[in-house]
């Protein structure tokens, strides 16, 4: 169970101090290897070209091979007489989290590759697509990209996960996943998420940014999930908000709530050092598995309704995200 901490203000949660984290504070990761979904723009490429810089090998997750590869071109260009303590390598994940179809065979592509994986990075996201968005399959687009589709790629890359955990040269608790949300404190739909009759999330699209919050809690609790189930084999599982920042996830945003964010919000490197701090950063200890972390690098508690989820009615709680777990268990079975 993940300690409690002093509430983070208001202030303080849209406005974080500077990160103590940085590209700066990793060690060489030459030999280790790391998979970042969405890597292909944004905050993804940006933690991306860090890693690479630091000597690991950087897969790119995106959904085309052009993406992927487009991403790992630019990433060379822009280190180019970089030095430093030696680059890594960047290879091409290709699994389109909007199509379960895709995941198993992009896993299998990877393993034939690797015998190991140090950090799995949950970056990729959408938020608020037109209404009515579906992926390939019919689901909900936010719900798919940003739950069903992860949670398919987890269970398949577990195996490799608890081989590297176990490995001799290997820190208990260094191999971690990390399942990016957003700034659940600011608002959530009552109860976390909400359910149709037959256990399928509600889709909410009457509420701006209701729909894409729901996701996110989803993520909180798959995290919290996975640290529960593979704790015992000392790999850590944490959800992050890793702040805001100027990205393409805004871009079906109203035209002038943009140009006001381009304002506000930080450049995504910034969203990059939270993804250290979370997949690196010895602070964060051993009784943090299963907790959340904020921008740019600070432990949080989750907002009461989503620990409420997380709890079974008898123990107190609502049991809604064994409820969403079950939802999630019956779509993606079929391409295990």
């Amino acid at each position: 169970m993940a300690p409690a901490y002093k509430p983070i203000g208001k202030l303080s949660a849209f406005f974080p101090p500077a990160p103590t984290f940085t590209d700066a504070s990793l060690p060489s990761l030459s030999g280790k290897v790391y998979i970042v979904t969405g890597a292909a723009s944004g905050v993804g490429y940006e933690l991306a070209k860090i890693l690479y810089l630091a000597g690991g090998t950087v897969y790119i997750a995106a959904r085309s091979l052009p993406r992927c590869e487009g991403a790992i071109e630019k990433i060379i260009s822009e280190t180019v007489g970089r030095g430093g303590r030696g680059k890594g390598k960047l290879g091409s994940l290709v699994i389109d989290l909007a199509d379960l179809r895709t995941v198993k065979k992009g896993v299998e592509e990877f393993l034939e590759k690797e015998t190991r994986l140090d950090v799995l990075m949950h970056n990729a996201a959408v938020m608020t697509p037109p209404a009515g968005s579906k992926d390939k399959l019919g689901h909900d687009l936010e719900l798919s990209t940003n739950c069903l589709g992860p949670y398919l790629m987890t269970l398949l890359l577990q195996p490799i996960l608890i081989k590297t955990a176990s490995l001799p040269d290997v820190k208990k608790f260094s191999v971690r996943m990390v399942w990016v949300t957003s700034l659940l404190q600011a608002g959530t739909p009552p109860g976390g998420m909400q359910f149709e009759s037959d256990g399928t999330p509600v889709v909410l699209n009457k509420k701006f940014m209701d729909n894409y919050m729901q996701s996110k809690v989803g993520d909180a609790w798959l995290a919290a999930d996975f640290a529960e189930k593979l704790g015992k084999h000392g790999i850590m599982s944490v959800s992050l908000h890793p702040g805001l920042m100027r990205t393409d996830l805004q871009r079906h945003w109203p035209l002038p709530m943009r140009f006001l964010m381009n304002i506000l919000f930080k450049p995504c490197v910034y969203g990059a050092y939270s993804e250290l701090y979370s997949g690196f950063s010895s602070d964060v200890k051993p009784e943090q598995n299963g907790g959340h972390l904020m921008a740019w690098g600070r432990a949080a508690d989750l907002p009461p309704d989503i620990v409420s989820g997380l709890k079974s009615k008898a123990k107190g709680g609502t049991g809604k995200a064994q409820k969403f777990f079950d939802y999630c268990n019956r779509e993606i079975k079929e391409y295990l």
